[in-house]
């Protein structure tokens, strides 16, 4: 691992790909695998994972995060069709102060409901224009380099 062990080693999701420990799985592909939270936050809520261990989305190669984003997408529609499911949360968090608390790279998918009191941990606060704004020129200018 990279960098963000916390003393969780050997690694906790790649005991699962490796069939180590076991987890409820959903559906799996040659380079990634879904499997059921066991910590729901709503009915039906899955894990997708990278078969190769990656500690976040930022170590990740293009290819994990592909293949964790089309199964993602292929769970979340299974989620409409056999929960009933009326929206889907993806949320894929990175490094401690992003929330991660695994530091293998997963993708959480959500089935959604109305009423299903989940709710989203930020207030929706118009920003201040002129940060923004020097927000993105400072981003681009970094991705120019």
């Amino acid at each position: 691992m990279a960098g963000y062990d916390l003393g969780m080693s050997p690694c906790l999701f790649c005991s699962i790909a490796d069939g180590q420990i076991p987890a409820t799985r959903v559906a799996e592909t040659v380079d990634a695998i879904a499997f059921m939270d066991i910590n729901p936050a709503v009915p039906g809520h899955m894990l997708v994972i990278p078969r190769l261990h990656s500690d976040d989305a930022f170590d990740a190669s293009s290819a994990s995060l592909g293949a964790c984003m089309d199964l993602a997408a292929r769970v979340g529609r299974a989620a409409v069709a056999a929960l009933d499911a009326t929206g889907i949360t993806l949320l894929s968090c990175s490094r401690p102060d992003g929330w991660q608390t695994v530091f293998h790279l997963h993708v959480h998918v959500l089935p959604r409901h109305q009423a299903d009191g989940l709710t989203i941990p930020w207030p929706c606060i118009p920003g201040d224009s002129a940060e923004i704004a020097e927000n993105a020129r400072r981003l681009r200018r970094t991705l120019e380099l």
